[in-house]
């Protein structure tokens, strides 16, 4: 195919797209992106940042205060296209992630280029991660609508689309049915040349001792421990695993943080502190270690030490730190959720349990933490798995840069 001229849009770029980026240019296309502040340069790349002239409107209506943000930085991102046409560069095709407006403006400036959006995640006040855990969260029809309203500017940029590309089948659910037949399924993929189980690994706790997997591990990982990725009830089945099984070491990697995609709690305090003011007092926290975030290489050790890796999550996006554990043949225990049943056939490549029964995973743990040569085929399993469905040189790249082709062509 002839050389075209790509231009991708993202807020933070090159976000999912740094290895589609690097694929089209080895391919002779020329490419430019357009971001806010947080954009960062990559080379034979030419980027423009956007920035706000003001801020949001002070007392608009509540629900209105998202698509206003939307417009705004909609706006800023039009301005900066502006002036990239006005340099000479003209899309054939634009590659954007819609979730903060700044592609709704676009087909105004560029009316022939053809866009392939990403669909990370339409919002629904049920089905998905709102309204899920009865626990924390009390529905009211005015929170509903706000859920609803914050997908005005996604609804616009759809809409614009020619192709729709969701990472998982779960995540192209969520959107509306009128949209379904623009919708393709290809996850970006995960670089699995770095995830891959290290023979006779060593992990070095926080505190100089050392972890090598002959007593069993059990491995959990958070960017932010929160209870939308199931730390709750993680912890409220630690101490029953911990009394039954005097060998265990639990590794929770990730940071302590009241910042988190969902649930913040009041005050700043953060899920672990809550966690531990709960149950702490029936935990032997010689064996239960926090490590706070760790360089990649460090969690692939972790992982390969790992008799059992918890991964559970209200319905949301998928985690990359699952297929790495599932790239590192962990034996993955998780959440009967409906993200999880892209990824985890039970029985096959690992364990799927009731997100709400911390009884029921720390049974689990236990029977797993006692034998667990015993799941070898899930783990081999795993790998197998996440590459099929899920490495970025293999799958993920080569599947964007047919859809890529398709689009162009049309």
């Amino acid at each position: 195919m002839a050389a075209s001229r790509i231009l991708f849009v993202h807020q933070n770029f090159p976000g999912q797209f740094p290895h589609i980026a690097d694929a089209v240019l080895k391919r002779g296309h020329k490419v430019a992106a357009i971001g806010g502040s947080g954009i960062k340069g990559r080379p034979g790349v030419d980027v423009r940042r956007w920035t706000l002239s003001r801020g949001s409107t002070p007392g608009l209506f509540d629900a209105a205060t998202r698509a206003e943000a939307d417009l705004m930085r909609g706006h800023a991102a039009a301005e900066a296209a502006l002036k990239l046409k006005a340099d000479g560069f003209t899309p054939d095709l634009i590659i954007g992630h819609p979730g903060w407006g700044e592609t709704l403006q676009l087909r105004e400036v560029f009316p022939q280029a053809r866009q392939m959006l990403f669909g990370e995640f339409f919002y629904r006040s049920q089905g998905a991660d709102v309204n899920f855990d009865p626990e924390f969260e009390r529905s009211t029809p005015i929170s509903d609508f706000r859920i609803h309203a914050k997908n005005m500017g996604l609804a616009l940029a759809y809409c614009e689309a020619d192709m729709i590309v969701c990472p998982t089948a779960f995540q192209a659910s969520l959107l509306p049915r009128g949209l379904q037949e623009r919708v393709r399924i290809v996850h970006e993929g995960v670089d699995l040349d770095r995830a891959r189980r290290i023979p006779d690994a060593r992990f070095k706790l926080p505190d100089g001792r050392v972890l090598d997997g002959t007593k069993p591990v059990i491995t959990f990982i958070n960017r932010h421990f929160e209870r939308l990725r199931g730390f709750h009830t993680f912890m409220r089945a630690l101490p029953s695993v911990l009394e039954r099984n005097s060998e265990v070491e639990v590794l929770l990697i990730g940071k302590d943080s009241p910042q988190v995609y969902g649930g913040a709690l009041p005050d700043g305090q953060t899920w672990k502190a809550k966690m531990l003011a709960e149950v702490g007092d029936r935990l032997d926290l010689s064996r239960v270690h926090f490590t706070g975030a760790v360089e990649h290489g460090e969690m692939v050790k972790a992982l390969s030490i790992s008799a059992a890796h918890v991964y559970f999550t209200y319905p949301f996006v998928l985690s990359w730190s699952l297929v790495e554990a599932m790239a590192c043949e962990c034996l993955i225990v998780g959440s009967d959720t409906a993200p999880l049943h892209d990824a985890i056939t039970p029985g096959v490549n690992g364990l799927l349990r009731d997100f709400f029964d911390p009884a029921g995973l720390a049974d689990t743990l236990v029977e797993i933490c006692q034998d667990p040569a015993a799941y070898a085929p899930l783990r081999a399993a795993a790998r197998v798995t996440a590459l099929e469905r899920f490495d970025r040189a293999t799958v993920g790249v080569p599947a964007w840069l047919d859809l890529i082709d398709e689009v162009l062509a049309r």
